[in-house]
């Protein structure tokens, strides 16, 4: 592990692994192998993880609370997400023109802005729209 190997290779795409558990687990996507079923409406997951958050929409579990605002969530994720509205944490930062974001996300999108990918520019003015219903 910390001699940075990746010993294990998936034969259909060519990612390597750390342990074969790993690819095991990899190797579901292509097969579209989904071992985990819901005991309560049947539908099958790659992974015990992904059956565990979705079994949080049945006992509506949230297990995540914020110590701000004390809203509960199911998932880290969304947790962090919120405790970034109220620290004002913006750890994504654009490279180009240095604004940052609260989500990685939202710096794809304006990362666009200046590759400018999937824009459309108004033939009348030459002003750009990100959306092309923008542009109507």
């Amino acid at each position: 592990m910390h001699s940075g190997e990746t010993p294990y290779e998936c034969k259909e795409c060519g990612k390597t692994f750390i342990e074969s558990a790993y690819l095991i687990r990899h190797q579901r996507i292509h097969t579209g192998e989904k071992p985990y079923g819901c005991n309560q409406c049947q539908k099958l997951f790659r992974n015990i993880a992904g059956l565990i958050w979705h079994q949080r929409t049945h006992t509506g579990e949230k297990p995540y609370e914020c110590n701000h605002c004390g809203k509960a969530f199911r998932d880290s994720s969304c947790l962090t997400k919120d405790q970034r509205i109220h620290t004002k944490e913006t750890p994504y930062q654009c490279l180009e023109c240095g604004k940052s974001f609260k989500q990685n996300s939202h710096l794809a999108v304006h990362q666009r802005l200046h590759s400018g990918e999937g824009h459309s520019q108004c033939p009348q003015c030459g002003k750009t729209f990100t959306r092309n219903s923008s542009l109507v």
